[in-house]
């Protein structure tokens, strides 16, 4: 079956972040002049998604506007360039894809925000992108797992090596090695302690998914953090269904992080044609005193 549909949880508090994140979504934040959730959308168009399905709050309006195309502004009073602008966010979504947004009424969890989804996913298989994971790849990640699940036909999930002393802040996986680039899944535990790390194979937000990860979401009990966790489902479903991992290529920045977001903006700003290099003399300057 084609894949069609991609879903984008984005209904999270962005605590981490506050207050800038107190009345719109972490995935708003920008990384140069561009929302984190567009650059999301925009690897999901490249890879052929065509139905963007929003997992968001009642309470955050912002990326529905960002995506609306019926914007009220007087194009009259607008000088060429930024006419050209306006145009350009106006086509961020083609006319072949469409944008439906579903809500998350309280903060369960990612397993509870994609279980959100369920009326509009029915029965086909789906991808799932966490936008706060930010990778800078020649091909996009989503497009690589394509042509992945392409040639198993299963669910597969992205992964990378990470030191296991933070193993804390990730689901963390073991594998069967089945061929140079093909890893199936053994076992994945959320938020291990580092001596209980299976590997040091970390799960980043791209995923592509078989249907019935959303009967094993049903069936779970609320996990780490009192929510009901991918994790758990992805691990119930290892029982019947093999799942895969991907290496991906290209370097993430975990822009959750305070740190990570600081990362991503300086080495987005780097190779920005217009102050690119302007940026980086800058820098050499700063860190000489």
């Amino acid at each position: 079956m084609k894949l069609s549909k991609v879903v984008f949880p984005v209904a999270g508090l962005g605590s981490r972040f506050f207050p800038a994140t107190k009345a719109t979504s972490k995935e708003m934040l920008p990384i140069v002049d561009k929302p984190l959730i567009q650059y999301a959308v925009e690897e999901a168009l490249d890879a052929g998604f065509t139905e963007l399905i929003f997992v968001t709050a009642k309470s955050k309006i912002g990326i529905r506007e960002h995506f609306d195309s019926s914007l009220n502004t007087e194009l009259s009073n607008l000088t060429e360039e930024k006419k050209e602008l306006l145009s350009k966010m106006n086509e961020i979504i083609p006319k072949e894809a469409s944008c439906k947004y579903v809500f998350q009424e309280e903060p369960l969890g990612l397993g509870h925000a994609i279980l959100q989804a369920k009326p509009i996913i029915n029965d086909e298989p789906f991808a799932v992108i966490l936008a706060d994971d930010l990778i800078d790849s020649k091909t996009g990640t989503l497009k690589q797992m394509v042509e992945q699940y392409k040639d198993n036909n299963s669910s597969i999930i992205s992964v990378q090596k990470i030191d296991k002393a933070s193993s804390i802040h990730y689901g963390m996986v073991s594998i069967s090695q089945e061929s140079s680039n093909k890893m199936k899944l053994t076992d994945i535990i959320e938020k291990p302690l580092p001596e209980n790390s299976p590997s040091n194979l970390g799960v980043v937000g791209r995923y592509i998914f078989c249907n019935q990860i959303l009967k094993f979401l049903e069936n779970i009990s609320f996990g780490t953090g009192n929510e009901i966790q991918l994790t758990d489902g992805i691990k119930l479903m290892l029982s019947t269904h093999p799942v895969y991992a991907y290496e991906f290529e290209g370097t993430r920045y975990d822009c959750g992080d305070k740190l990570g977001f600081i990362k991503a903006n300086i080495e987005y700003a780097l190779k920005n044609e217009i102050f690119g290099d302007e940026l980086e003399a800058y820098l050499r300057l700063r860190l000489k005193t």
